[in-house]
């Protein structure tokens, strides 16, 4: 394991488009938000649930071990 999580690395960050659940415009969100605001409508919008970092950071592979790492990804 690492001593630092490799995926708080914020060049490894990941964007992601979300639609307003109240105007429709798009957002981006980046894989370490949880929340956001519509710039159009100022709704405060939220993920549906967290991102966990095996989802996402490069890294989660190595950091979690490859056992883990497939029990979490139903491989």
């Amino acid at each position: 394991m690492f001593p630092k999580c490799p995926g708080q690395d914020g060049r490894k960050i990941v964007a992601e488009e979300i639609a307003c659940s109240n105007c429709g415009y798009r957002i981006e969100f980046f894989s370490d938000e949880i929340k956001s605001r519509c710039p159009k409508c100022k709704k405060i919008l939220f993920k549906e649930r967290l991102p966990s970092c095996f989802e996402w950071c490069k890294s989660a592979r190595e950091c979690l071990g490859e056992q883990k790492w497939k029990q979490l990804n139903g491989k």
